[in-house]
């Protein structure tokens, strides 16, 4: 059953990696395209990634893309390539101030530090993923967020697009590759981005997949061996409510990942959501 996928994530090898993410990125879009699924990916465009190099294309429709955000009217633009030595299509999305300055770390300044406004980046990456589709003439049947990166991409989906032109009957995916303590979200963010709170969620910081779960289609929980993920994922604000929503891949990072298996069982979870 084919499908019109599209896949945000913030890593991408060899564009910028600094997690096994970034080779997740290529092998798992890679096989679903041999599965026969038009699948997209969108990363952003730090500055560190060479145009000439990877062959970036500027796509005129895709110049100053607009949305809102933190309550202003400002906009955002894409450049067109391809993962190298395949034809699994990057759209890459650029900003002078979320997106150029970072270093090669992504989430870290070169001193090591982790950086402050990651989850402001974060929103505003989800935001911009999702007001890029009616530029792209195309409508995905289905979105993979992957981790706490583009986990705001359920709620603004539900809250803010769903049912527009290009938004209709979109399926969300929510990919959950690590539990740490980056999907902790100052609450500030969600109001940057329009988002209301589930009820319930409360206080100075918000786990940004207590709130993907409320409007999520399916979680995929990337399991590694020795960890019971599921046990501390269902220790997370909201997580036992959409239990039923939640499936486990086995993965090994350490060894040389399957990435077949868990592209099968991925193919799986959403020929569910459409059965």
């Amino acid at each position: 059953m084919s499908k019109k996928i599209y896949y945000a994530t913030t890593e991408m090898t060899p564009f910028a990696s600094v997690s096994p993410l970034g080779d997740f990125s290529v092998e798992v879009p890679l096989k679903l395209q041999e599965m026969e699924h038009d699948i997209r990916t969108v990363v952003p465009k730090y500055g560190f990634i060479s145009e000439r190099k990877y062959i970036l294309r500027e796509v005129i429709r895709l110049r100053d893309i607009p949305l809102e955000f933190d309550g202003k009217q400002i906009s955002t633009s894409a450049k067109s390539a391809f993962i190298p030595k395949t034809r699994v299509q990057v759209y890459f999305l650029e900003h002078d101030e979320w997106f150029k300055p970072l270093s090669t770390l992504l989430y870290k300044a070169k001193n090591g530090r982790i950086l402050s406004d990651n989850d402001i980046r974060s929103a505003f990456f989800s935001n911009s993923v999702l007001a890029t589709l009616p530029h792209l003439f195309w409508s995905p049947d289905v979105m993979l967020c992957n981790g706490w990166q583009s986990a705001l991409i359920p709620a603004l989906y539900k809250q803010h697009y769903e049912g527009k032109e290009f938004y209709k009957d979109i399926k969300t995916v929510q990919l959950i590759h690590w539990l740490d303590d980056y999907p902790n979200f100052n609450q500030d963010t969600f109001n940057k981005v329009n988002i209301k709170l589930p009820k319930g969620l409360k206080g100075k910081t918000i786990n940004s997949y207590s709130v993907s779960s409320e409007f999520v289609d399916a979680i995929i929980l990337i399991n590694q061996p020795g960890r019971d993920m599921i046990s501390e994922l269902l220790k997370i604000d909201n997580l036992q409510k959409n239990k039923s929503k939640i499936h486990t891949i086995e993965i090994d990072y350490s060894e040389s990942p399957n990435y077949q298996d868990v592209s099968e069982k991925i193919n799986e979870v959403i020929e569910k959501l459409f059965s």
